[in-house]
């Protein structure tokens, strides 16, 4: 049964255009296009329609609970809820303490399995086929099945090098989805030596793999201007975690925001006064809030997170291949940040290869054996965990009862960072390409583009191969409709 894409007039005057739901990403979104009088893109608003409630039904439970439980957030970035709300409820056990050096090494390695699994699941599954084919492309055959009936070879790389990340996952925490492994106050499993040489063996493999992969998005990016380089291109400020010596970290750091120019707003702003830097602004047409800097406010003070933040604000990446893309990223727009939404891809190509490096490096360092495991300290009541997730800055803040009950927990998730740069993506693209007149399914297809660009995570639950359905009204400004447009389940357009 199609969804609707529905046009009605707005309470100011204007026309709305709704497409619903937005598909590959993971979730469901609806996009209303406000239009004036002359039928122009005057506005574009990105629904957030599911409700997530974490923060409230997770108070009252006990603090060593809390990682395994936020994890059920997302099926596809459950590490990262699980580190972040680790880190935080190191506090609850540790104090100030800081986690054994090779739980914190176990944890790193965790979370650039993470990192390395979502990025390739992110560019091979939901991008390629738009990046491969066009925007305007057959859609039953721009999906995942089409990249794997034209470019097998590619497919089946992205399809292994999920694979690999998903193993690690495995071998750390007990399963793929949704395993333990990270505890408060550090890691409750070695790694055994069997388990690391065998992925130890396959890690060249996967580096070179990552290393193509990012030559094709390179390239895909590069030929495909102007058209890839002007769309959905704006300027913002950009956040991330960064290591003292301005090296991008994504387990652990300081805030770095830079302004359009490159040039630092904060830098090694300390995470756990977050709270007077970051506010965030709520609006009665989503749950999805608008963080911002709050000495800004809304209008100026929004920026971007994830691949795209992280490469631009790094001084340097710790791995050779990856520094050495880095550095041709940056200088095809002569040293100054990229700001074009489609050259999130780049970035996060040279973001999985970093990981894939890095996973390399951990395995062959000593204490990724070892078994002092859990670290000892002054307990406070307290605790906030920031780390970057595949999607960008994550922030997880919790307080405790003297009983070890959670009485206060605040999550801002990555999406949430990036709320009003997709809506700006949204309005961008859509003053463009709508001419006032037809709808069709090459707009609604750029329109969503533009938002799977920062792979938004919409409900924390899983991803869908793109064959939604989806209707598609336009309504004048006396609600006579004047076009109408289905896409149906088996991704059949029709026209009645």
């Amino acid at each position: 049964m199609p969804h609707p894409l529905e046009t009605a007039a707005d309470p100011n005057g204007l026309e709305r255009v709704v497409i619903e739901p937005v598909s590959r990403v993971e979730g469901h979104g609806k996009v209303t296009l406000l239009l004036d009088e002359h039928r122009r893109v005057q506005q574009a608003r990105l629904h957030i329609v599911e409700f997530r409630g974490f923060e409230r039904f997770i108070q009252g439970r006990p603090y060593w609970e809390v990682p395994t439980l936020v994890q059920r957030l997302c099926g596809i970035c459950p590490v990262s809820h699980l580190l972040a709300a680790s880190k935080a409820c190191d506090a609850f056990v540790i104090g100030a303490t800081r986690i054994t050096p090779s739980a914190e090494k176990l944890r790193r390695l965790l979370h650039a399995s993470q990192v390395l699994q979502s990025n390739a699941l992110h560019f091979f599954h939901l991008a390629s086929p738009d990046l491969l084919f066009g925007f305007d492309d057959a859609i039953e055959h721009r999906n995942i099945m089409g990249v794997l009936q034209d470019e097998r070879e590619l497919g089946l790389r992205g399809i292994r090098i999920r694979k690999f990340g998903q193993e690690v996952i495995r071998i750390l925490t007990g399963k793929r989805v949704h395993g333990t492994g990270s505890v408060p106050g550090g890691f409750n499993r070695p790694l055994s030596a069997t388990d690391r040489d065998a992925l130890l063996q396959e890690i060249p493999q996967i580096i070179d793999w990552c290393a193509q992969a990012l030559v094709l998005a390179r390239d895909l990016f590069l030929t495909g201007l102007p058209e890839q380089r002007d769309f959905a291109n704006f300027p913002s400020m950009f956040m991330s975690l960064v290591r003292p010596d301005g090296a991008a970290d994504l387990y652990d750091g300081g805030l770095r925001v830079n302004d359009a120019q490159g040039l630092h707003v904060v830098d090694h702003y300390d995470v756990r006064r977050y709270q007077d830097l970051l506010t965030e602004e709520v609006k009665p047409w989503t749950y999805m809030k608008f963080p911002h800097l709050r000495a800004m406010g809304p209008d100026r003070g929004w920026y971007r997170v994830g691949p795209l933040a992280r490469i631009n604000n790094a001084s340097f990446l710790d791995t050779p291949r990856a520094e050495a893309a880095r550095e041709e990223f940056k200088a095809w727009n002569h040293g100054k940040p990229v700001s074009a939404s489609l050259a999130q891809h780049w970035a996060r190509m040279i973001d999985m290869l970093h990981c894939a490096e890095t996973i390399e490096r951990l395995l062959d360092d000593p204490d990724i054996s070892g078994t002092n495991l859990m670290a000892q300290g002054q307990p406070l009541r307290e605790g906030i965990g920031v780390i970057e997730a595949p999607r960008g800055t994550l922030i997880h803040h919790y307080r405790i009862s003297d009983d070890d009950l959670i009485t206060y927990a605040n999550l801002i998730v990555s999406t949430t960072h990036n709320n009003t740069a997709m809506n700006e993506a949204v309005r961008s693209v859509a003053a463009h390409y709508f001419d006032g007149r037809a709808l069709s399914e090459g707009l609604l297809n750029r329109i969503e583009v533009a938002i799977r660009a920062y792979d938004p995570c919409l409900s924390c639950a899983t991803h869908a191969i793109g064959k939604m359905p989806l209707r598609l009204e336009l309504l004048d400004a006396d609600g006579q409709t004047v076009d109408l447009l289905y896409r149906h389940d088996d991704g059949q357009i029709e026209r009645p």
